[in-house]
């Protein structure tokens, strides 16, 4: 099985939200159990997220690798 893609801050990605295609900016890696975005996010070096913001809302998410994918071409 491949390992998951790692992001960087400022890396464009792209990701699924409330049925169509956000897109944003990497604003951080989290690799700890924290709270961000009003909720526990259950993080490890192993299985980072990442949280990003949305550029057409300018609010900030935090998501799983597995659910970023990097913006092509941009």
């Amino acid at each position: 099985m491949a390992g998951h893609q790692e992001f960087r801050k400022g890396d464009r990605v792209t990701w699924r939200s409330h049925g169509g295609e956000a897109e944003g900016v990497v604003e951080k890696k989290i690799t700890k159990r924290t709270e961000a975005g009003g909720r526990t996010v259950d993080a490890s070096p192993e299985e980072p997220q990442y949280k990003v913001r949305s550029e057409k809302s300018g609010r900030s998410a935090v998501h799983k690798a597995a659910a970023l994918h990097r913006k092509q071409g941009g």
